[in-house]
């Protein structure tokens, strides 16, 4: 079966953004259509893709989180179908938490085969909430993938002081967004700022990034 994708943006665009979703939310969430939206004003093409276990929701199957290595080839997959699209020029690979760190443990194998060009992961999960020493790092260590993680200083599921003793690949940039939960949104009453102002970081960052890798 092929892989359906959400598209944003114009198919001309230079670099393609494909994103997959949290463990818990569709590709259609506001967060992801936001986030998609963002990016494709900015001049990416964006694709969207669900694992088949969300999917499968749609359709009434309620089925759990698969452990996320086994959605790899899933990954894998939508690359390949994606080109079989017909899109070309850059590749970027990523997506909200989950989605993210699948992506991250395909990213090295890809860019070794010349398919991709870089990683961004949105909220990525370092580990399970409440459980530190559960760690889900140990591939980052030696990641050679260009990568962009995103996190805000809130997330449960890595603080700024626990990932600064991770040792990540050198390949890997970290940008805290003030106040972020795991969603990247701040309390505005908090930290002044909005969830619109950490999106626009983003979108701003990714670009600048995106043309020296």
């Amino acid at each position: 079966m092929s892989t359906s994708f959400l598209f944003d943006g114009h198919d001309t665009a230079p670099t393609t953004i494909l994103l997959a979703h949290g463990a818990g939310a569709s590709m259609d969430s506001p967060s992801m259509t936001a986030t998609a939206r963002a990016l494709a004003e900015a001049g990416f093409q964006v694709a969207r893709f669900e694992f088949h276990y969300m999917a499968a929701r749609r359709y009434g199957q309620r089925k759990p989180p698969p452990r996320a290595e086994t959605v790899n080839p899933e990954y894998v997959k939508a690359i390949a179908d994606l080109r079989a699209r017909g899109v070309t020029g850059k590749l970027i690979v990523g997506g909200k938490s989950m989605g993210g760190r699948v992506a991250s443990m395909v990213a090295d194998e890809m860019l070794a085969k010349g398919e991709i060009a870089g990683l961004v992961c949105l909220g990525y999960p370092f580990h399970p909430p409440g459980k530190p020493e559960q760690l889900r790092t140990r591939h980052l260590a030696g990641l050679k993938t260009p990568t962009l993680i995103f996190q805000g200083t809130r997330d449960e599921f890595g603080t700024p002081d626990e990932v600064a003793g991770y040792g990540l690949s050198d390949s890997i940039e970290v940008v805290w967004l003030e106040d972020g939960d795991h969603d990247l949104k701040p309390r505005k009453s908090v930290s002044g700022f909005s969830t619109a102002d950490h999106l626009k970081t983003v979108v701003e960052t990714v670009k600048g990034w995106v043309e020296r890798i």
